[in-house]
């Protein structure tokens, strides 16, 4: 019998204003926000749910201020859905992984802000909670000096038996793929 419910959801991790605005930019962010959006756009069309993950702490992204609002260039719906987390795992005390559970989401596609952080521990923490997990290789970034070789490091570092890594022309809603 077919389980009912979808099986992907996209995940988008902290793609927040005052990540724009540190003194090293976010490494190829216009490209990474135009692939986020046609993976959101993609996400929907195939009815897979869309969660868009905020972070905050006492001291930096601070819960409701403007630098803690999603980017002006995500344009999310009223039936997407929104964590607020306070620890790098986007799974650490939020109730992310319930939501996917009732959703029936056995696959995560993984994209966003920062690759040497909330990114990567968020890849981590889906793997051990046994989603199937992709994390998509040009919809990630970091604003960190050397972004481009840290972003290259976590990519192959997660490929190798946490995360299936695809281009976003290759992310596909509709079926999992085999790894």
């Amino acid at each position: 019998m077919k389980e009912l419910g979808t099986k992907t959801a996209l995940l988008i991790i902290d793609v927040q204003c005052d990540l724009f605005e540190k003194s090293t930019p976010v490494y190829q962010g216009d490209l990474v926000l135009k692939n986020i959006n046609t993976l959101v756009d993609r996400a929907h069309a195939a009815g897979a749910p869309v969660f868009y993950v905020q972070h905050s702490t006492k001291t930096t992204l601070i819960e409701g201020s403007i630098g803690w609002q999603l980017h002006p260039a995500l344009k999310p719906r009223k039936t997407d859905h929104f964590i607020r987390k306070h620890r790098g795992n986007a799974f650490e005390d939020t109730r992310l992984k319930s939501d996917l559970d009732a959703l029936r989401v056995s696959r995560i596609i993984v994209v966003g802000l920062v690759t040497d952080g909330c990114v990567q521990a968020t890849c981590k923490g889906a793997h051990a909670l046994s989603y199937d997990v992709t994390l998509v290789q040009d919809a990630h970034s970091t604003n960190s000096a050397g972004s481009g070789q840290i972003i290259d490091k976590w990519n192959t570092k997660l490929s190798r038996g946490i995360v299936r890594l695809q281009a976003t022309a290759d992310v596909d809603f509709g079926a999992a793929d085999s790894k």
